[in-house]
């Protein structure tokens, strides 16, 4: 499928809409317009649940849409810690912990990419759930500045917390795992080494 056909992909155009609506949504935070930029969320999270769809019905699946849907995904989630920051109603300490978590694979990652010593990065288990309940916390914060039910306030408090802890623990385990395929990696070719007969 050439560039343009995939760029037309039904499931890409969906993501690609994900994109357009952050920054109106930004605006609509920064505006304190709470209603409307827990519609735009909404609309953002519909069009991140029907783009696999799509991709899966229509037999859409692109190159493009395997690295533009996750793109998409994290510049949203990233941005709405940053604006929800901002405005003060995701503590900064937590902002600051998950993007530093972010940072930390991204830079292990690049620099063992770049060295040529681990091409295949694989998600955690850990990194899975944090990622998760990152996205549930942000859900919830949003609406909480909407509607505002005790439990859901008390909700938002401890999804935060989750955050917090989540975001180190998963970076420490992606850090050790990354560690162990290293050592395995280079065990495994000491050994084909040793046992390689001279010609």
């Amino acid at each position: 499928m050439n560039a343009f056909r995939q760029v037309r992909a039904a499931p890409n155009l969906l993501t690609m809409l994900r994109l357009f609506v952050l920054p109106f949504l930004v605006i609509q935070i920064l505006d304190h317009h709470w209603r409307i930029a827990f519609a735009l969320l909404w609309i953002a999270g519909i069009s991140d649940g029907l783009d696999g769809l799509l991709a899966r019905a229509l037999k859409q699946s692109t190159k493009l849409g395997e690295y533009l849907d996750p793109i998409a995904d994290k510049a949203l989630l990233s941005t709405l810690f940053l604006v929800l920051t901002h405005v003060g109603v995701i503590p900064l300490y937590v902002t600051v912990l998950v993007f530093s978590r972010d940072l930390g694979i991204l830079l292990i990652s690049t620099l063992l990419y770049v060295t040529n010593t681990l091409r295949d990065f694989r998600p955690t288990w850990l990194g899975k759930l944090s990622t998760a309940v990152q996205i549930l916390a942000v859900l919830t914060v949003m609406t909480v500045q909407v509607f505002h039910p005790a439990g859901l306030v008390h909700a938002r408090h401890w999804l935060l917390v989750a955050v917090a802890w989540l975001a180190p623990l998963s970076a420490a385990q992606y850090a050790w795992l990354v560690l162990r395929r290293i050592n395995d990696s280079a065990q495994a070719g000491t050994a084909t080494t040793s046992t390689a007969k001279p010609l």
